[in-house]
């Protein structure tokens, strides 16, 4: 969780360019990041794929006032509202955008193009699907998400320890100085037009899933060692351990990127 995921980042440029905070231009962009292209495939009133402007200006043309992420993993629906169909395809990506205001889901399929391992490009094309009007599932405020995240990173220090993990090593170094040298590049965490609260929260949930990932890295130290081997024993406590943590940092990503429409919904 070192990166946003896509739908995050179309659900938080989505919704600044329905405020009129941001162009089109300025939107896709930033959605898009990294990635070559994406399109949308399923909009209604269109007989194959299209790109993401068209998109977006028709789904708001239909109806969509503000956009919510859904992060579910298996056994746990977080953000989801229906129908089944839906919800299976979000689980097998593992994300998805919900529409507010009308009944739209927008689900990404991921696909790698290139001639070799050193030259590939991505390309996206979001599936757009009819959900429920329903509350998401298991999305808690942004003052919830923001005290389990103070008790998830001292609960996961606690973990850390009790288990021997160490705090070094080249994988840990490299992950530290790289989610530094993020933060000093003055990157947006979120698009204009979001509460600062919820920027503080995404980034205290990024650290904590900064630091799951180091935990659950094979080459992250133990007991001091420099890049030690962990056993399948040691991988599994950890995993036991920091499950409810990783959850707790889910809700926490989710309940950032939905509080624009949370906003809205209070007016």
């Amino acid at each position: 969780m070192l990166s946003e995921p896509r739908s995050g980042r179309l659900a938080a440029w989505g919704n600044s360019l329905l405020a009129g905070l941001v162009s089109p231009d300025e939107a896709v962009l930033a959605i898009v990041g990294d990635d070559a292209v994406h399109r949308v495939e399923g909009l209604p009133g269109e007989a194959g794929p299209v790109g993401l402007t068209l998109a977006l200006g028709r789904l708001r043309a239909l109806g969509v006032a503000g956009w919510r992420v859904a992060l579910p993993a298996p056994g746990h629906p977080l953000g989801l509202s229906g129908p089944p169909e839906f919800n299976a395809r979000a689980l097998e990506a593992e994300e998805a955008v919900v529409g507010y205001g009308a009944a739209f889901g927008l689900v990404p399929e991921v696909y790698e193009a290139g001639p070799g391992p050193g030259d590939l490009h991505v390309e996206v094309v979001w599936h757009c699907l009819p959900v429920r009007e329903a509350p998401p599932a298991d999305v808690p405020s942004l003052g919830e998400a923001e005290r389990e995240l103070a008790e998830a990173l001292r609960e996961a220090t606690v973990v850390l320890t009790r288990l021997n993990v160490a705090a070094s090593g080249p994988v840990a170094e490299a992950a530290l100085d790289a989610y530094r040298a993020r933060a000093e590049a003055g990157r947006e965490v979120l698009a204009p037009g979001y509460p600062p609260r919820a920027v503080r929260v995404l980034e205290l949930a990024q650290r904590v899933g900064l630091l799951i990932s180091l935990a659950y890295s094979p080459s992250y130290g133990t007991g001091g060692a420099h890049g030690g081997a962990v056993s399948a024993s040691e991988m599994a406590a950890r995993s036991e351990a920091l499950r409810p943590v990783e959850r707790v940092a889910r809700r926490a990503q989710v309940a950032a990127f939905n509080a624009w429409v949370e906003e809205r919904e209070r007016g």
